[in-house]
């Protein structure tokens, strides 16, 4: 399989059903209706309530904007996670109700959603370089941000332009390497 790309700019807005932003999908695997993972990119205008999606374990990450407030749980002693452009990615079961505040004005946000039982993965945030040897076939996938990442995949090299999604199969042994000062790094077993 070779890299599959897709620019946030060719995915359709979606708007959410209270109002509060939208939501442009990326990808959903192996498809729209029965994805076993799904990547998206949120646009937050406004404070309020996440929709809770049960069965599924979501990561976050925020993009742009000064950041947002997390308040994960009802009456939990989990505290509010405060995330920033630079901030690592955040993990929290997709049941669990989430109510984010802005912090000064719009965020857009990057979101991972795994279905359990289908799929396994996680998220973490490249400033600079990342490099995975993968003990394991995973698919794996990198978001540049604002600006570019070279991404080398065993002997190939893919320059990915900013707010471009890229994702491929990759086998046990293969030797992935991100360069980037902005990008996002998910690994995906399914």
């Amino acid at each position: 399989m070779t890299w599959q790309l897709k620019p946030l700019i060719d995915a359709p807005p979606i708007p959410w059903k209270n109002g509060g932003g939208q939501t442009r999908e990326l990808v959903a695997w192996p498809d729209v209706l029965s994805w076993s993972w799904r990547i998206s990119v949120a646009e937050l205008a406004r404070s309020g309530p996440f929709s809770t999606f049960a069965g599924i374990e979501r990561w976050f990450a925020v993009l742009t904007g000064a950041g947002v407030q997390l308040d994960v749980g009802v009456n939990s002693a989990v505290p509010a996670y405060v995330l920033r452009p630079d901030a690592a990615p955040l993990c929290f079961a997709g049941e669990s109700p989430v109510d984010c505040t802005l912090i000064e004005g719009a965020a857009q946000a990057f979101n991972l959603m795994l279905r359990r039982g289908t799929a396994l993965g996680h998220m973490v945030r490249v400033t600079g370089n990342h490099s995975v040897e993968l003990n394991a076939s995973k698919k794996i996938a990198v978001y540049a941000i604002n600006t570019g990442a070279c991404v080398h995949f065993d002997d190939d090299c893919l320059e990915l332009p900013p707010h471009t999604l890229a994702w491929r199969d990759c086998l046990a042994g293969s030797k992935v390497q991100v360069h980037a000062a902005q990008a996002l790094w998910v690994e995906i077993t399914d």
